[in-house]
């Protein structure tokens, strides 16, 4: 596909994809901090906090208490992540966010085996129990996902055939509750993906379902991020996840140096440069990237806000300002 997309969604998971994979506890006034003041950048939807068991992601603990102290701006979608029933009610119980469901399978059967010590058939039966579970909640359900769906640290590649199967898995069990299934998300848990498997993978999921939008979940670990998110303008999705200043990782995904999500500064930056719409104003968001890096008090990957913008430079070049 030549065309690039005139305009993308940035959907940013910064608060929920960092804090979780941060080591050190980080109080809950500076998470609050963060979130306030990427609502001020443009940002349409921002993932708060994870409603998980705190034994297994510390870092989450004071979920409730994040999601209760923020500051709501309109025109702001407000999510978070769940696995279960309990951590669903509790969002639905802070009454402050935006509850959509969504179904997920994952790709590589080693890796769900690690992480939720489920084989592939009883993976596909919880997600039919877990589309029921939003039925019974009167919770929408429009999105799917496929975790590992480009690679897997313990399993090797992932068949491209095997994705585009478990997608459809996902849209029968959505059918079976009365939902429809309009997005599916692919995510690069454990930094496999590369431009030409973006593009192929892509690129077999819409020939086999054409009318659903797709989106991609992107980790930077092998530098790939930006390049990856790069193929897949090219192949026309519109869609991404990424993280301010590229904070967090898979705390599953049994690699010391794990990176986040594709720098939301740095997606932008390139989207800007290319003429693409993300809604988002640049120098706001770089203010939020170096306040990310403050909070967890130690560096983070993103480039832009090192180097700063051409917008700037230009400016700067143009009053006789630059160095």
């Amino acid at each position: 596909m030549s065309d690039l997309p005139k305009a993308i969604q940035i959907n940013e998971e910064g608060p929920r994809e960092g804090f979780q994979f941060e080591r050190g506890a980080i109080p809950t006034a500076r998470k609050i901090e963060l979130i306030d003041s990427l609502s001020d950048t443009g940002l349409n939807q921002i993932q708060v906090a994870s409603f998980v068991n705190p034994k297994n992601v510390p870092g989450m603990a004071d979920a409730d208490q994040v999601v209760a102290g923020f500051t709501r701006k309109p025109g702001i979608r407000y999510t978070a992540l769940w696995l279960n029933e309990k951590g669903l009610q509790r969002a639905l119980a802070t009454g402050r966010l935006d509850v959509k469901g969504s179904l997920s399978l994952t790709a590589s059967e080693v890796f769900l085996k690690r992480n939720q010590n489920r084989t592939a058939a009883q993976d596909i039966e919880a997600e039919r129990s877990i589309a029921g579970m939003y039925k019974a909640n009167n919770v929408p359900v429009e999105r799917a996902s496929i975790r590992a769906a480009f690679g897997c640290n313990y399993q090797g590649d992932v068949p491209t055939a095997h994705v585009v199967d478990l997608i459809g898995k996902l849209i029968q069990a959505a059918a079976d509750e009365g939902f429809t299934i309009k997005l599916v998300s692919l995510a690069d848990t454990m930094a496999w993906a590369t431009p030409a498997s973006v593009k192929r993978l892509v690129g077999a999921v819409r020939e086999t379902y054409p009318d659903l939008q797709i989106a991609l979940h992107l980790h930077d670990t092998r530098g790939m991020g930006i390049a990856n998110a790069y193929a897949g303008l090219e192949m026309g999705v519109t869609i991404f996840d990424s993280s301010v200043a590229g904070l967090g990782g898979c705390p599953f995904a049994g690699h010391s140096g794990a990176a986040g999500n594709v720098c939301t500064e740095d997606l932008v930056f390139m989207c800007d440069e290319m003429g693409i719409a993300t809604g988002v104003d640049l120098a706001k968001l770089i203010v939020s990237a170096r306040l990310a890096e403050d909070v967890v008090g130690h560096p983070l990957p993103g480039s832009v806000m090192r180097g700063g913008t051409l917008a700037a430079l230009r400016d700067a070049i143009k009053t006789g300002a630059a160095a």
